[in-house]
């Protein structure tokens, strides 16, 4: 799915990272052939199983995506934000989504038709690399997230989750030690890959030894290194 062109000047393409590569003859082919539109929060940029038939470029705003399993229950795969490409990795093995694109905030994102996107790749070797380097990047983090779910208790991933997230929502403002983004705990147990109320009881008790300190479903980080530790512990 994807919206109507919305005003040129909104689009702000200079922050989508795949323009940045090309040449100048094909930045203007892919600002010629795509379509960018604004989407609310909660809404879908694209939905798992579905065909793709392009890539979305993110100008704006934070995006989950996520699987469902066959009770209903989302997992959380990764995040995007401004300046990465989603869909990529299934247009090009030419298979199904396997994930859903749900926006966590107002967003702004663009949709190139598969067919420009693949000529471009075929064109710029600079940008197949990147890509690959990309696709590269992710297997190794989804190892890495197995490897903490066989080995590392709920506390453990709990800790790696919040340094996760505090690593990854970079804050804007004066206040760093913030998580940058407000996440539902539903959605933190997801990522830690327990229950809602056993993430709820173990942020109180991070709470209670001062490693955190919450304000509403805000996360303010205290005690990083005291963090970094439990989440090395079975290491």
């Amino acid at each position: 799915m994807h919206r109507a062109n919305m005003d040129y000047k909104l689009c702000e393409s200079n922050k989508i990272s795949f323009l940045n590569q090309c040449t100048s003859e094909q930045a203007e082919i892919v600002e010629q052939s795509k379509s960018c539109g604004s989407y609310k929060k909660g809404e879908l940029l694209f939905n798992e199983s579905a065909i793709p038939l392009g890539v979305y470029c993110i100008v704006s705003g934070v995006i989950k995506l996520v699987r469902t399993n066959l009770d209903g229950k989302e997992q959380i795969l990764r995040f995007a934000q401004p300046g990465d490409v989603l869909g990529y990795r299934a247009l090009i093995a030419d298979e199904p989504l396997i994930s859903s694109a749900i926006c966590l905030e107002d967003t702004i994102a663009c949709f190139i038709p598969k067919q420009i996107f693949l000529q471009i790749m075929d064109e710029n070797a600079a940008i197949s690399k990147n890509l690959l380097k990309a696709i590269s990047h992710e297997l190794g983090v989804v190892e890495e997230r197995v490897q903490s779910l066989a080995q590392k208790s709920v506390r453990e991933r709990l800790a790696e989750t919040l340094l996760f997230l505090h690593a990854t929502f970079k804050s804007n403002n004066l206040d760093t030690d913030v998580i940058a983004i407000t996440l539902p705990r539903e959605d933190i147990a997801n990522i830690v890959g327990t229950a809602t109320e056993t993430v709820i009881r173990l942020l109180s008790e991070f709470k209670s030894d001062k490693l955190i300190e919450l304000d509403g479903k805000k996360i303010r980080i205290l005690e990083k290194s005291k963090l970094e530790k439990i989440s090395h512990a079975s290491v």
